[in-house]
């Protein structure tokens, strides 16, 4: 199966959900005026898009209308694919410049951490690339040994400490072992960090010193790891995250169990977080990176 047609079956709830509920107003009214726009845009909100960019797509979708002239609401499932397109663009692609290059995975614990890690691990090894995984979520012996056998899935190297271990000296050993056995990418695991606990953020900030001392001209990606299924929740984690790290992209997992993908985009219009990978499926082969026109597509195919 080719990677469009996955994205496209694990968007297969959403888009029935989404387009569904479009094509139904579309179907209720015979020309395009105020109470069409407000029925659209109230159906956007309850569709998990949100109020703040379900504003603001309407309000694009009124300046498209006027400037293609269209009168028949049939003609704007089209305009809303491109409309959304435009939100959710932007460079998707993972930064991995510098050999080693570092990601660090961060995220609440349930989003799918791990499964992402083994399988962005394999993914990059299958692309020709040497990696090494930093075990640095100590705080639970079960995460390490999930590491651990989904590392040895991927057949990458890991570098581990014993449960209750300093996380950051977990990464300093796993940046030491990248550097002498040449890796070109270290993904660090980390604790499944709430928000509102600070000691576990001041914990990835030094994690994330260690990185940029040992490595001062690393690109270093930081991936915020979140679960589709909580819909606008994902929102507002994403929101609160990125007052303390520094996210440079978004894995969104779970897509194919969830009708509420369409959170990916008030995540990119409200926060300008792209989203870089997109978890399908339960395969170790299931995640993939995130193509705006590719999503588009499939939501209104």
């Amino acid at each position: 199966m080719g990677l469009f047609e996955k994205l496209k079956n694990g968007l297969k709830n959403t888009k029935d959900a989404l387009s569904g509920k479009i094509e139904s107003v579309i179907n209720s009214f015979t020309k395009i005026d105020e109470d069409f726009f407000e029925e659209l845009e109230e159906t956007l909100i309850l569709s998990d898009i949100g109020a703040v960019t379900s504003a603001e797509i309407c309000e694009r979708l009124r300046g498209e209308v006027k400037r293609t002239g269209a009168t028949d609401p049939a003609a704007i499932k089209g305009l809303l694919k491109d409309i959304i397109a435009d939100i959710v663009s932007g460079d998707n692609s993972l930064k991995l410049d510098t050999k080693p290059s570092v990601i660090l995975v961060i995220g609440v614990n349930g989003a799918g951490k791990t499964t992402t890690i083994g399988k962005l691990a394999y993914n990059l090894k299958n692309e020709g690339k040497k990696v090494i995984v930093a075990a640095a979520d100590t705080f639970r012996a079960a995460a390490i040994e999930q590491l651990n056998v989904w590392t040895e899935r991927a057949g990458v190297d890991i570098i581990k400490h014993a449960e209750g271990a300093d996380p950051a000296a977990v990464v300093f050993d796993a940046v030491k072992a990248g550097q002498a056995r040449g890796a070109d990418v270290i993904i660090c695991d980390t604790a499944g960090r709430l928000h509102n606990k600070k000691n576990l953020m001041d914990e990835l900030k030094k994690i994330a010193r260690i990185i940029t001392t040992n490595l001062p001209d690393c690109t270093l990606e930081t991936l915020l790891v979140l679960d589709a299924t909580t819909g606008q929740n994902a929102v507002n984690q994403a929101r609160l995250f990125s007052e303390t790290a520094e996210i440079t992209g978004i894995v969104l997992t779970k897509l194919d169990g969830t009708a509420k993908g369409g959170i990916i985009i008030p995540i990119k219009q409200e926060l300008g977080i792209p989203v870089k990978l997109v978890g399908v499926g339960e395969k170790i082969d299931d995640l993939q990176e995130f193509v705006p026109q590719d999503y588009a597509q499939a939501l209104f195919n």
